[in-house]
């Protein structure tokens, strides 16, 4: 049997670290560390070739048990909707009102980071509520 294996999650997108950004709002992620002899990012930015630049961003989980998020540069836009979508689980163990109340909530303070709000699903006799957002580049996600 094989043992469970470590992943990251990789967004293609136009802004690594914009989306990066917004991403650890969202999740309560960090931004990892600059690598070893590079004060910031910034520095380590910098010192790359100019083709290299700005072409990458990551951010972690602070506690280590979430998957590393890895946002890369690419020259092409989004087209179509995602075969993946990540779900944010802020309404996790709730029910009803409680729980469409609390993923509005969530919602809100997703709209002002530059969130899109796309649908409401209001709970019926199978599921239970949720809101499909986009992130700041058109990626869809499900508060759940």
């Amino acid at each position: 049997m094989s043992s469970v294996k470590h992943f990251q999650v990789t967004f293609d997108c136009a802004e690594p670290e914009r989306v990066a950004r917004f991403w650890c709002e969202v999740l309560g992620y960090v931004v990892p560390p600059a690598p070893e002899g590079f004060a910031t990012w910034e520095d380590y930015d910098r010192s790359l070739p100019p083709e290299d630049r700005s072409a990458w961003f990551a951010c972690i989980d602070p506690t280590g048990v979430g998957p590393r998020l890895y946002f890369e540069c690419v020259p092409e836009g989004k087209v179509v909707k995602n075969r993946v979508h990540l779900d944010v689980r802020a309404g996790a163990g709730l029910v009803g009102e409680e729980r469409l109340a609390t993923l509005q909530a969530e919602c809100d303070l997703l709209l002002a980071l530059g969130a899109s709000h796309v649908l409401t699903q209001v709970a019926d006799e199978e599921n239970e509520s949720c809101i499909t957002m986009q992130d700041i580049e058109g990626n869809e996600f499900c508060l759940a």
